[in-house]
């Protein structure tokens, strides 16, 4: 059984997740569908890149990645779909798929807009054809024409200087928590984070700290992140995606 996985930002209080999903169905019945989330911010192409360029690598080769978070569509913005290491991808050419062309996607092709889509709907009439035709063993290559220029967002800073790091906060998660791209492995043990104005100790886990407090550890993702244990960094330290983040290298 083909796997596709579905990233939005439609939510699940409207029925259109459920159109993109029966339309996927009708092309390629017997197909697994699997929902990464829906609850991207309404429009946040950024946070659908971080989200997927997470997800994508924890299933097998094979999977058919569907991801729509589209505030051009209708325009003249290009559908794109991608492979990398077997895995296949469906999704607007607004830099959603940023992550995938960073790691070296090995096919991109422009998809052709179906006859009667509608201008509004290209998640269910567009997208979903295309995910189910690659579910179904079209090759990606045989989707659309290639692409050689891309869409990409603007990759975060991450620098050296002297014994620091210099990066940023790259997501802010459903907790509250700043996500930045400091790569943990090389953070120096013990070190104290900045971020924005403020100097955070690294700890192991949230349990380093006592409910109310500001803690920084290296999280799922290998890269350090700030929380607040029991509350939201966010709110705490006014700052989100974007802020500075400089923290000691291991020596």
């Amino acid at each position: 059984m083909t796997l596709v996985t579905l990233l939005t930002d439609f939510g699940t209080a409207d029925g259109y997740v459920a159109e993109v999903k029966g339309t996927i169905l009708q092309l390629a019945p017997g197909t697994g569908l699997v929902d990464l989330t829906h609850d991207i911010p309404p429009g946040d192409v950024a946070a659908a890149a971080y989200a997927l360029g997470r997800a994508w690598r924890t299933f097998p080769a094979g999977t058919v990645h569907l991801a729509v978070v589209d505030p051009g569509v209708g325009t003249a913005r290009r559908a794109l779909a991608a492979e990398i290491r077997g895995h296949r991808f469906v999704a607007p050419d607004n830099g959603l798929l940023t992550g995938l062309l960073l790691a070296g996607a090995e096919v991109l092709v422009s998809l052709p807009t179906p006859p009667g889509a509608s201008a509004t709907f290209h998640a269910r009439d567009l997208f979903a054809p295309a995910a189910a035709a690659l579910a179904r063993g079209t090759a990606t290559s045989e989707m659309g024409d290639p692409v050689t220029d891309p869409v990409r967002l603007p990759v975060p800073r991450l620098e050296r200087q002297g014994t620091r790091l210099l990066g940023a906060v790259i997501h802010v998660d459903r907790f509250g928590t700043l996500v930045t791209n400091l790569p943990g492995a090389r953070v120096a043990t013990g070190a104290m984070v900045r971020v924005g104005a403020y100097d955070i100790a690294l700890h192991a886990t949230f349990g380093g700290v006592a409910p109310g407090e500001l803690v920084a550890f290296v999280g799922s993702g290998g890269t350090v992140e700030i929380a607040v244990r029991d509350g939201r960094a966010d709110s705490a330290l006014g700052l989100g995606r974007g802020a500075d983040a400089v923290v000691e290298m291991r020596q």
